[in-house]
């Protein structure tokens, strides 16, 4: 068996391959690869039921096998070497950066060798402060965060921090005693015992506003266990209310950044989804960004509060407008 995270790049590597090698015989291919000619096989027959949207035959990647060769009939695009913008390489470095910091790497120097022909690649075009993903900036402040943070981690130090919780939209100042750093879609996360909250919480690298490594040791108590991340951070509870949306065609990034029940496509592009939340305040404020690309269809009560918070905001700004 080949895991996931090692069949993705032999697939993406494949078809430019291929192409380099018509002709080739299966058993070499493998060879090549490093995996048995079964898997390979397996890999190919993957291979034909990819390609560009539309996914009907003239789009799909088409290979010709005579014998024991293979050769590409139809490549969809995947010809060229794979190119990053800004963001994709930004998002790239900070997650090898972190990897490289966290304990226990098996292989740094490949790690080191990866980040290096990213960065090279990438030459000085990155801004400081480049968007990473959505929502997230590897900017001065969240960089000297990581940089404090790894060293209370390896210090085994205690830290106190003013952190922004989105869910309150509210500012507060914690002492936390470290556990780890990590990656959780995309985003970096300290995990830590907050005494404040006396539990077990993740906090966002880039929600953190100040952060100073403390002298006296990280003791969080030993009934203090890591978060399971493996089915990402949000968990749905039959409590939880659901929203019913309707998206227009630039909100559509909601239906698969967020976790979404259900999603409908409607005309010119426009989405209906289903989407559950822990929050009220949380979803107006989503919401509200949105502007005039979403329309809440249900519940009636998160649609009052959202003309609501938007009636007073207006207000606001035409008070300020007028004030000398």
């Amino acid at each position: 068996m080949t895991s996931a995270q090692d069949r993705l790049p032999r697939l993406l590597a494949l078809v430019p391959y291929l192409i380099a090698r018509p002709g080739v015989r299966v058993d070499e291919a493998a060879a090549d690869f490093g995996v048995p000619a079964r898997q390979l096989r397996k890999d190919l027959e993957l291979l034909w039921m990819c390609g560009l949207p539309g996914y009907g035959p003239g789009d799909l990647i088409d290979l010709s096998f005579e014998g024991d060769t293979i050769s590409v009939a139809f490549d969809a695009g995947m010809n060229r070497p794979l190119r990053l913008t800004g963001t994709e390489a930004t998002a790239l470095l900070v997650a090898l950066n972190t990897l490289l910091e966290a304990p226990g790497v098996a292989d740094a120097d490949a790690v080191r060798r990866a980040a290096a022909k990213i960065e090279a690649a990438a030459g000085q075009a990155q801004p400081a402060g480049v968007a990473v993903g959505l929502g997230v900036r590897e900017g001065e402040t969240t960089a000297r965060s990581r940089r404090v943070v790894q060293g209370a981690l390896r210090a085994g130090h205690a830290l106190r921090m003013t952190y922004y919780t989105a869910s309150r939209d509210r500012i507060t100042e914690r002492t936390v005693d470290p556990m780890r750093m990590l990656i959780v879609e995309g985003r970096s996360y300290l995990e830590a015992w907050c005494r404040r909250a006396e539990a077990v919480r993740l906090f966002r690298l880039d929600r953190i506003d100040d952060v100073t490594e403390l002298d006296e040791p990280a003791a969080p108590p030993p009934y203090a266990e890591q978060t399971d991340t493996s089915a990402g951070l949000f968990r749905e509870r039959p409590d939880h209310e659901v929203a019913q949306l309707v998206l227009a065609p630039d909100a559509r990034w909601v239906s698969e950044y967020y976790p979404v029940e259900k999603v409908t496509e409607l005309d010119d592009g426009y989405l209906r989804v289903r989407m559950r939340y822990a929050d009220e305040s949380w979803m107006v404020r989503l919401l509200l960004g949105l502007g005039g690309d979403v329309t809440v269809e249900e519940p009636t009560a998160l649609a009052h509060g959202l003309r609501d918070r938007a009636r007073r905001a207006l207000s606001r700004a035409g008070q300020l407008a007028v004030t000398p």
